[in-house]
């Protein structure tokens, strides 16, 4: 049950990410009249997503973390490493590249910085969701 749970949360985070930076937000631009309306719409939809990365991650975390935390397998170990590494860069993003924009310092900087780091989010995530996916697949499992 607990495995069936972490593959669900890291299935939500990788696709919340996928769906808000790939489709939603890209909408935006293309459908809202200005592109001042679109940013501050997206700018709500980043930190909503900020959220749910988070609250993902710790689900995660405490879903991927053995009842026995002395004898942590090292699979385990790197699985919460890039949980880790991924809610860091939603925190990120979150409170030190979102104020910038918000404030109009230096846009092209903070918003290219601000993407990569989406992306290396949507990676970790996406990694995350890939080890647990395998994790998943038994031969002797006929679910």
């Amino acid at each position: 049950m607990r495995e069936r749970l972490a593959l669900m949360a890291a299935a939500l985070w990788w696709g919340s990410l996928t769906a808000v930076g790939a489709w939603v937000v890209p909408l935006l631009f293309v459908h809202l009249p200005t592109p001042a309306m679109a940013g501050q719409t997206a700018a709500r939809l980043f930190t909503a997503q900020a959220w749910a990365a988070l609250g993902c991650g710790l689900l995660l975390m405490m879903l991927l973390r053995p009842r026995d935390a002395d004898r942590i397998a090292p699979a385990v170990q790197r699985s919460l490493a890039w949980v880790a590494a991924g809610m860091l860069l939603a925190l990120l993003l979150e409170f030190v590249v979102a104020p910038r924009i918000g404030a109009r310092e230096d846009l092209r900087l903070w918003h290219s910085l601000g993407s990569a780091l989406f992306a290396l989010q949507w990676v970790c995530a996406g990694v995350v969701l890939w080890r647990q996916g395998a994790s998943q697949i038994s031969p002797a499992d006929p679910s």
